[in-house]
């Protein structure tokens, strides 16, 4: 098993990806032929169990597509059980405070961390690897953590701090719920935003957006976002099979 580079969003250049939602590793060997720097496995919001991850990631790295997993809790075992797997590294949503993002860290590592160890599991090359190989490997493993909420735009200079902690992606849709405002383009929103960038530039931190229409690339770019998960492969089929009753004569 050819082992893989560990992936780091870079503060030179911008970056693309898309959510996958669907149970389907022909959808991410396609995905794979398409340029794309990344995907995320969405779930926190669609319906995969460790199988259907397993087989999800075995497709991706099959293919040399970068895969990170959006968890759905902070919990030991679901990090654990993700990077078993052989995935990238995390999105993981919900973190609000510093000591959530120290948690999540010390569950996704090794060295100074709490990560259980089995060299049998895909990181580890089902045993072939040696353990120093897999473990400096492993701990290289992305953790990107969502601001999503008030509390963690106020925490987010600490947030940023914690070392382990390798971008933020700003979650507009749940942090206009949280401030009780109408919409992800609300002005407040949108002042949180500038307000996360701003913190990742002093921290040299990468950030993620996640949007749903293609002139918003443009717009966070211009903001200073680095990095887009432009919708989702569920989107991206929507989208071009709405297209096909357009083609019909008239």
């Amino acid at each position: 098993m050819t082992p893989f580079t560990p992936l780091q969003l870079p503060l030179d250049r911008h970056t693309v990806a898309t959510f996958v939602k669907t149970d389907s590793p022909q959808g991410v060997e396609v995905l794979g032929l398409c340029g794309l720097d990344y995907v995320v496995l969405d779930a926190e919001h669609a319906p995969f169990d460790r199988q259907t991850m397993d087989r999800m990631v075995f497709a991706a790295r099959a293919v040399g597509l970068p895969m990170l997993v959006r968890v759905p809790d902070h919990r030991d075992a679901t990090i654990l059980s993700v990077l078993d797997l052989g995935a990238h590294g995390l999105v993981v949503p919900h973190v609000d405070s510093a000591a959530d993002a120290t948690n999540v860290v010390a569950a996704a590592r090794f060295i100074g961390g709490r990560r259980g160890m089995s060299l049998s599991a895909r990181f580890g090359g089902y045993g072939t690897r040696s353990r120093a190989e897999a473990v400096a490997e492993a701990d290289r493993a992305l953790i990107v953590c969502q601001i999503e909420s008030a509390a963690a735009v106020e925490a987010v200079a600490e947030i940023a701090a914690v070392p382990g902690v390798g971008g933020l992606l700003i979650g507009r849709a749940d942090l206009a719920m949280s401030m009780g405002v109408d919409g992800p383009r609300h002005p407040q929103v949108l002042a949180a935003v500038d307000h996360i960038l701003a913190v990742a530039r002093t921290q040299r931190l990468p950030v993620v957006m996640a949007v749903g229409a293609d002139a918003e690339v443009a717009e966070f770019a211009a903001r200073g976002a680095q990095s887009f998960i432009v919708g989702s492969d569920q989107t991206l089929l929507r989208q071009a099979a709405s297209r096909l009753p357009g083609l019909l004569p008239a």
